[in-house]
C-alpha cells in the first residue's frame, strides 16, 4: 500500500523522539495481537490517512 509523504516524514521523526515508537504495517500488528488471543475483526479508515483497526478475543 502506498502511504502520503506526510506520514513518512512522521514515521521518521518518531524514533528521534522514542526509539520504539513508529508506524507499524497491519499484517505485523495483526500477527502480534493474533498471538495475544486477539483476532482482527474491523478496519476502518479515518481522516488524515489514519487507520482504525478492532480486534476481538480468538
Amino acid at each position: 500500500m502506498e502511504t502520503a509523504l506526510g506520514n513518512l516524514e512522521f514515521d521518521g521523526s518518531l524514533p528521534r523522539r522514542n526509539p520504539a515508537w513508529g508506524i507499524r504495517r497491519l499484517q505485523e500488528v495483526a500477527a502480534e495481537a493474533a498471538r495475544q488471543g486477539l483476532m482482527l475483526s474491523g478496519r476502518m479508515t479515518m481522516p488524515a490517512n489514519n487507520l482504525s483497526l478492532i480486534f476481538h478475543k480468538a
